[in-house]
């Protein structure tokens, strides 16, 4: 029961953490943006890496130096773990891709959080060789943490809505405070800006008319990068005898390479953007990074206290949209306008997480526990 309660405990902190994730990168995009509705997408992402390295690569090296840790570094542990950390840096570039390519939150998140436990599942259920072991009411319980988490994100409160001559109208009048005897003369500034503004969207829409295929590929990738993120890293960290550090510090490395070194040389030679550094911006961005670290390490944990990716990363994917959606609809103020279904969608998602608890199969380690792992350095097994 102990056990269980730990699990249960650690996946929460991920669910916390990756639930908080979008909400704080999406307010530092905005903020480091310098064009008007146009959100930032590389610096956010360099700063995101950087939170990565310092909790996921310097931490745990100075604790391994210092304190040491039960395990070893094998080859097989540190290319599966470098492999999971590269799945979730590539799957959150996917991301702000597919909205790149004109995708929006309305469906390409849906798709996602519906489409990686899938994929989880079933990648899982392939390594362990537990097909058998599968029970229909297990199926039902993943079947409703995917219908919930993807009615909570269809049914969720849609921020208010200001027309286009209202939102031109108000910014003229909050950066000029003209008077009322020269409201003609706001009104001729106000329609050139309309009009450039519709042709804008005329266009943008021309553009991305065409890219549907690009959308879809990019949220394709998402769901097989963000699918077998969990099963994964659970292979590196079985395979280097359930260290916790170890596997944290090669995802650390690879969020590094992908999220820093990347958009870093992007940023420096092809591909600016109209965006700043500046320091609200960039605390937000290092927030996003330091919830998705600490989410990587609570997964981890669970994974260390028995967990398995069959049932942890389906209720993850389950649950994290859930308190996303919750933490927006508290930052607009809109916990009035919740609609039946979306209270609806996370019922399932509760009680489809306590079916996939329960009937979860049963099992003995995974065959990369099992098998032998050339070490790379021999050292004690020490109390962590």
């Amino acid at each position: 029961m102990r056990g269980l309660l730990l699990i249960i405990a650690s996946f929460g902190v991920t669910i916390l953490a990756w639930g908080l994730y979008g909400v704080t990168l999406h307010e530092g995009q905005r903020i480091m943006s310098t064009e008007p509705g146009v959100y930032a997408r590389l610096r956010p992402f360099v700063c995101v890496g950087l939170a990565y390295f310092a909790i996921g690569v310097i931490a745990p090296a100075v604790l391994l130096a210092t304190r040491g840790e039960k395990g070893t570094w094998t080859f097989r542990g540190i290319g599966m773990s470098l492999l999971a950390g590269a799945f979730g840096a590539i799957g959150a570039l996917g991301i702000i891709m597919a909205f790149t390519f004109g995708g929006r939150p309305s469906f390409v998140m849906p798709l996602v959080f519906g489409g990686a436990p899938v994929v989880n599942s079933f990648l899982t259920i392939y390594w362990s060789k537990k097909v058998k072991e599968v029970g229909p009411l297990f199926l039902a319980g993943l079947v409703m943490v995917v219908l919930g988490a993807v009615t909570v994100l269809l049914f969720k409160p849609a921020p208010p809505k200001k027309s286009l001559a209202e939102a031109t109208v108000s910014s003229v009048a909050n950066d000029q405070s003209v008077a009322n005897d020269q409201a003609p003369a706001q009104a001729a500034l106000a329609t050139p800006t309309i009009e450039a503004e519709v042709v804008q969207e005329v266009q943008q829409a021309s553009l991305f008319g065409g890219r549907f295929l690009l959308q879809l590929l990019s949220i394709a990738t998402v769901i097989g990068c963000w699918g077998a993120y969990g099963p994964v890293l659970h292979q590196g960290q079985a395979a280097m005898q359930q260290s916790r550090l170890r596997p944290l510090l090669c995802v650390g490395l690879a969020y590094f390479a992908i999220a820093v070194v990347v958009p870093w040389a992007l940023l420096r030679t092809t591909l600016p953007e109209a965006s700043e550094w500046n320091f609200v911006g960039t605390a937000w961005s290092l927030a996003a990074g330091a919830a998705g670290a600490i989410g990587a390490l609570g997964i981890i944990m669970a994974f260390n206290f028995g967990g398995r990716p069959i049932y942890v990363m389906p209720l993850v994917f389950g649950g994290a949209p859930v308190v996303n959606t919750f933490a927006t609809i508290i930052l607009q103020g809109q916990l009035n306008e919740v609609h039946p279904m979306f209270l609806a969608g996370l019922i399932l998602v509760i009680a489809g997480a306590a079916m996939v608890l329960v009937f979860a199969p049963k099992g003995g380690p995974t065959p990369a526990a099992t098998q032998p792992a050339k070490a790379l350095k021999a050292e004690p097994a020490q109390p962590s």
